[in-house]
C-alpha cells in the first residue's frame, strides 16, 4: 500500500501510519562500496558536498562531543576519497552539522552557530544559543537562505532568518531532534528519542511522522526525487520513500562502525558516510 501525503495526517491520527511505515519500497536498492578515506580524520561527525567547488567538507569533533577544547576542525575531501586538506579550518570545539548558502558554510559548534567564509576558511560571524547546556547538532538551509539548527539536548530548533537568531520551535513533540533537511514545502527532522523521521509544515508547525523504527536518527538527505536516505548513528542506513516506505540498506552495528551525518550526490548516485569513531568516510554507489 502506498501512503500518500494526504492520507498520512489522517492515518497518523488513527495510529495507523507507524504500521504502514514499515512496508519496504517496491523496488529495493543496494549499496556498492566505491572508496574510503584513510583514517587520519578525527571523529568525523558530518559530511557535506559543495557542488560549486566539487568538494566534500567534513566536520571533525576530535574530542568529546560537547567539549570546549578548541580541537575541532573541518577537512576537505575530494570525490575520489583523497583528503585534500585535513585541517582546512581549525580552532573549533566539536563541529557537527553543516549547511551552505551563498559564500558561507554554516556549522554548529556545541553552543554556537558559526559562519565560515568558503573562499578563505575564516570564521565571519557566530550566534550563541542562550541555553548554557545547549547541544546544537544539525544544520539545514532552505532556498531563501533561512538557516535551521537542531538542539537535541533541549528539544529545540533554532532559526536564523533575516539576521534574526531565535528559537523557532520547541517541545517534547520534537523528540530530541538531530538531523534536519529543508525541502520545498517541509522541514524534515530526525527525532532520536522516537527513532523517527518526521515532517513539519513551516507555515503551521504541524508535524506528521513519515517512518519510525530507526533508533538514533542522525543524517537526512534527499535522493533528488522526494525520497530520503536516513542514517542511524548506531550503524544503520535506511532508504525512506516519500510515502513512508522504508528499507534497511546497511547495518554495521556488530562491527561497531557508526553511520553519522551522511551526504548524497544524486548526479553520481554516491552516498557518503562518516564512520565517527572509525575515523573514515566511506562512499557507496546506490543501485
Amino acid at each position: 500500500m502506498v501512503l500518500t501525503h494526504r492520507l498520512l495526517p489522517l492515518l497518523t491520527a488513527l495510529g495507523l501510519a507507524t504500521v504502514l511505515a514499515f512496508a519496504p519500497p517496491k523496488k529495493e536498492k543496494k549499496l556498492v562500496k566505491v572508496w574510503e578515506t584513510d583514517s587520519t580524520l578525527r571523529i568525523p561527525e558530518s559530511v557535506l558536498y559543495d557542488p560549486s567547488r566539487k568538494v566534500l567538507y567534513v566536520a571533525n569533533i576530535d574530542g568529546k562531543p560537547d567539549g570546549l577544547d578548541g580541537n575541532g576542525f573541518l577537512s576537505k575531501v575530494g570525490l575520489d576519497g583523497q583528503i585534500q586538506s585535513l585541517k582546512w579550518v581549525i580552532g573549533l570545539n566539536a563541529p557537527k552539522g553543516m549547511g551552505i548558502h551563498g559564500n558561507r558554510l554554516y556549522v554548529t559548534d556545541v553552543y554556537r552557530l558559526v559562519a565560515i567564509n568558503l573562499e578563505n576558511g575564516q570564521a565571519e560571524q557566530t550566534w550563541d544559543a542562550p541555553d548554557k547546556n545547549a547541544f546544537l547538532n544539525d544544520v539545514t538551509v532552505d532556498r531563501t537562505g533561512t538557516v535551521y539548527v537542531s538542539d537535541n539536548r533541549n528539544n529545540k530548533i533554532y532559526r536564523l532568518k533575516d539576521k534574526e537568531w531565535s528559537v523557532w520551535m520547541q517541545g517534547e513533540t520534537l523528540g530530541s531532534p538531530n538531523g534536519l533537511l529543508a525541502t520545498k514545502k517541509r522541514l524534515l527532522i530526525g527525532s532520536m528519542k522516537a527513532g523517527a523521521l518526521q515532517a513539519i509544515d513551516p507555515a503551521t508547525k504541524t508535524m506528521v511522522m513519515l517512518a519510525d523504527g530507526m533508533a538514533n536518527t542522525d543524517g537526512i538527505v534527499t535522493d533528488g526525487r522526494d525520497n530520503y536516505f536516513v542514517s542511524d548513528w548506531s550503524g544503520r542506513l535506511f532508504f525512506v520513500t516519500a510515502a513512508g516506505e522504508k528499507q534497511l540498506l546497511m547495518d554495521t552495528r556488530e562491527q561497531k562502525i557508526n553511520s553519522a551525518d551522511i551526504e548524497y550526490i544524486p548526479g553520481q548516485k554516491l552516498l557518503v558516510v562518516p564512520t565517527f569513531s572509525d575515523n573514515r568516510l566511506v562512499a557507496y554507489r546506490v543501485e
